[in-house]
Order: C-alpha cells, then sequence, then structure tokens
C-alpha cells in the first residue's frame, strides 16, 4: 500500500502532466483538505519529491491568499543536458543531488529504469565507501563520466 505521501506526488504529476505548460497553482489548504493531512505533509512532499534535481521549479507564497506554484522543467537538447549536468554537478555532488539528476533523467525519458538504476548503484555512499569530500569528488566525476557515455549514444 502507498503512503500518503506518494499519492500526494502522483497526483501532482498527474495535474501537472495534464495542465497547459506544465504549470500548476494549488493553495496548500486545500491539498490538505483534499488528502486530509497537515499542510506540512504537502510541504514535504514538495520540498522533497519536487526539487530542481527533479526537474522542478517550486515558487511558494505563505499566507491567506496564498499559493504553491509548480513547474516542470524542460531540457531542450543533448548540448543544453550536457550544460546542466556539469553546471549542476560541479566537482563535488552529495548523493541526494546525484539520485535527482539521474530521476530528471529518467523521467524525461534520456535513460532507461535499467540505466537509472545501474547510476544510482554506481554513486551510493555505501559503494563509494570513502571519507568526505573525497566521496563526493569520486561521485562527481562518476557521474559525470557515465552521463557523458549515456547521452551520446
Amino acid at each position: 500500500m502507498r503512503n500518503v505521501s506518494d499519492i500526494i506526488e502522483q497526483y501532482l504529476k498527474n495535474i501537472l502532466q495534464q495542465s497547459p505548460g506544465g504549470v500548476v497553482e494549488l493553495q496548500r489548504s486545500e491539498l490538505a483538505d483534499r488528502f486530509q493531512c497537515v499542510p506540512s505533509q504537502i510541504n514535504y512532499v514538495i520540498s522533497t519529491r519536487f526539487t530542481l534535481e527533479k526537474g522542478y521549479l517550486v515558487e511558494s507564497k505563505r499566507g491567506g491568499g496564498g499559493y504553491i506554484r509548480i513547474q516542470r522543467v524542460e531540457l531542450p537538447s543533448k548540448e543544453a543536458i550536457h550544460v546542466h549536468i556539469f553546471s549542476t554537478v560541479g566537482l563535488q555532488i552529495d548523493q541526494a543531488s546525484a539520485e535527482g539528476i539521474v530521476y530528471q533523467l529518467e523521467e524525461g525519458c534520456l535513460i532507461t529504469a535499467r540505466e537509472a538504476n545501474l547510476l544510482k548503484a554506481a554513486i551510493s555512499r555505501d559503494v563509494l565507501n570513502l571519507k568526505l569530500p573525497l566521496r563526493d569528488e569520486v561521485r562527481a566525476r562518476l557521474l559525470k563520466a557515465m552521463l557523458t557515455t549515456l547521452l551520446s549514444k
């Protein structure tokens, strides 16, 4: 059985997919009422599952008339993807950010689910059993090398 966070995430992805331009504006309190949860649950889902690394821009305005605007960011070309990867990864990258990039590429159908799983396994802190910051540096080099190879096909 899926938990409420998974259900909220899927709901938001569905309405994003159906919306013209890939942008939705929602009221946090209305979502909380719809899913019979507290507004902080909505905040949690948005802050962990709709990040820039995963391909989303989120704007939030709090208060009585507050809203949440979620926009899907599309990468237009392979060149833009390479630029995005190299600027995001940099000289080091933590595991969560690296997995976010992999997620975004899989969601955009630029890599397969199998390729995504292989990438996540290779960049895992369990595999890269090194001290920080060396672990994040090695992860960045691995990720850039593997994605450059995968996206050059």
